[in-house]
């Protein structure tokens, strides 16, 4: 008899549920409403967002996670867009970083939570079948799981230039077929995420970073081009175009 991975019983026990970090402000798409709060084919991208986390069949609860100040906002916009009753959505104050977001989302669950997923609310178009292949990962055995994509750009590492506009050294050249770029949902065990968010109290980019941080294994699979992020306005033109060509093909 096989033995089974280290991780597999704990994260099988439980349900699965997503926090969504939407307490930030976009300034990048430029002035006006907060970036998951802007409209993409005429809702907004926040709602896209929560409707990929629960067109999961394992996901059982969305929690977004509002600016302090707009959370009986958020609560009214979802709920005034059509979202599905059958499964749970809180909505929660969150933090000033993405950090003390996640964790004030990471609070809001339920006991009996096993597995986590953090997904951006800036990433409104990931496909169902990302979000169960990161929850079949953690399912299977790992402890940390993101989607992630090959880079088709060769990448530089630069030494930083003190302004925006000065020339910047090159000082290396990675090799591209070991780099991916990394999406989301990324998946946890909950005490795993949980012990992240204890231990690493400076800024990382990613909850997988922090989970890296304290020694935990983190693996990747494959992600999606259409699960990109939406963070300037060329974003949303492309996202507006993805969007048509579902609604065109009737597939979401």
């Amino acid at each position: 008899m096989s033995t089974p991975p280290p991780y597999e019983n704990a994260a099988s026990r439980g349900t699965v549920a997503a926090v969504i970090p939407a307490a930030g402000r976009g300034v990048r798409l430029g002035p006006g409403a907060p970036k998951a709060l802007r409209a993409l084919g005429g809702v907004p991208i926040l709602v896209h967002a929560v409707r990929a986390m629960l067109r999961a069949r394992a996901v059982a609860l969305v929690v977004v996670v509002a600016p302090a100040d707009g959370v009986a906002e958020v609560r009214a916009l979802l709920d005034g867009n059509g979202l599905p009753e059958s499964k749970e959505i809180k909505v929660v104050a969150g933090g000033d970083t993405r950090q003390e977001s996640v964790r004030l989302g990471l609070a809001a669950l339920p006991d009996d939570t096993g597995i986590v997923l953090v997904h951006d609310a800036a990433r409104p178009l990931v496909p169902v079948e990302t979000v169960e292949a990161v929850v079949a990962a953690v399912r299977g055995g790992a402890p940390a799981v993101v989607p992630a994509v090959p880079l088709a750009d060769t990448v530089k590492e630069v030494d930083p230039a003190p302004s925006p506009d000065a020339p910047e050294p090159v000082v290396g050249t990675p090799e591209r077929a070991r780099l991916r770029a990394v999406q989301t949902p990324q998946g946890f065990r909950r005490d795993v995420l949980a012990e992240a968010h204890e231990k690493v109290t400076d800024a990382v980019t990613d909850c997988a970073g922090m989970a890296e941080r304290i020694g935990v294994p983190v693996v990747v699979v494959p992600g999606h081009e259409e699960a990109f992020k939406v963070t300037r306005p060329l974003d949303l033109v492309l996202a507006e175009a993805v969007l048509a060509r579902r609604r065109a093909a009737d597939v979401f």
